[in-house]
């Protein structure tokens, strides 16, 4: 087709076998569809597509993707906002005749439905980070690591002490959005911790939580659905998947560490033999 329709915040490319998503930078742009930049939609991806009314005299385009076919969409689950919805192209009520026709067109092109055995849709690029209340969250493709903040992360993520999980080692993802009360982003282990009910993601070592300017969905989204995409493709946890070395730490980083934990042993949250083990376990990193 090789057409483009533009709406407000992104225009529409319709090519023979996807259609290219461009969200626009502005400041009245939503800040998911700025992260996202843009995104090729292949037509097997989508399982039909709607034309209704909008708000304030606009009218609504959306592709409707498949279940299981877009790794953003999947680690959403539900939770997006309307006004967030990359599927949806926002047009002038003036242009319904026109964002018809498009409509039609789409339709005619695609042949399958029901839930997608794979993701279809690329997933945002790594490496990824964001900071979360308790700590910073970083994906480099291989593996999660979480670094604990100390003026956030609870007495039992620091005696667990910072966290990588290689994706091999995961199977999913779980995501609660930040603009809900008690947001978080969890991780899914194949280990079989899963099958028992999972502690307060404020204690879960595997999770970090969200709060007020920490965690934001255009942040957060894309990097729980990139996680998705890279466990869903990741073949079962190795033999060496969970040891080697990690990476070498910063000394004052560790000392601050040393410090912090020598606090939570003062105040009795951390027993004598507890505040030794970990003690020595930083010590090692150096």
């Amino acid at each position: 087709m090789g057409d483009v329709l533009a709406g407000f915040h992104a225009a529409w490319e319709f090519e023979s076998d996807s259609v290219l998503i461009r969200f626009e930078r502005g400041i009245r742009t939503p800040k998911l569809f700025a992260a996202l930049g843009e995104r090729r939609i292949p037509l097997e991806a989508i399982a039909g597509v709607t034309l209704a009314p909008g708000k304030r005299g606009t009218v609504v385009l959306r592709a409707v993707p498949r279940p299981g076919a877009d790794p953003l969409m999947e680690a959403a689950a539900d939770q997006l906002k309307e006004s967030s919805d990359p599927y949806r192209l926002v047009l002038p009520a003036e242009r319904e005749t026109l964002a018809e026709y498009y409509a039609d067109e789409l339709r005619a092109r695609l042949t399958v439905s029901g839930p997608a055995e794979r993701f279809l849709v690329a997933p945002p690029e790594v490496p990824l980070q964001f900071k979360a209340y308790d700590g910073k969250a970083s994906f480099d493709g291989r593996s999660v690591s979480f670094r604990w903040f100390w003026t956030g992360a609870s007495s039992a993520k620091w005696k667990a002490g910072d966290q990588t999980f290689p994706v091999s080692a995961l199977s999913g993802v779980e995501w609660r959005s930040p603009e809900v009360f008690e947001g978080y982003l969890r991780l899914l282990r194949r280990d079989g911790s899963g099958e028992q009910a999972p502690p307060q993601p404020d204690h879960d070592p595997a999770a970090v939580v969200f709060g007020l300017g920490y965690g934001p969905v255009h942040e957060s989204l894309p990097f729980a659905a990139a996680v998705l995409a890279a466990v869903r493709s990741a073949g079962p946890v190795g033999a060496g998947a969970l040891g080697g070395a990690g990476p070498r730490r910063d000394p004052a980083d560790i000392a601050d560490r040393i410090r912090h934990l020598g606090e939570l042993h003062e105040a009795g949250l951390v027993t004598d033999e507890e505040f030794s083990a970990k003690k020595a376990e930083l010590l090692a990193e150096l």
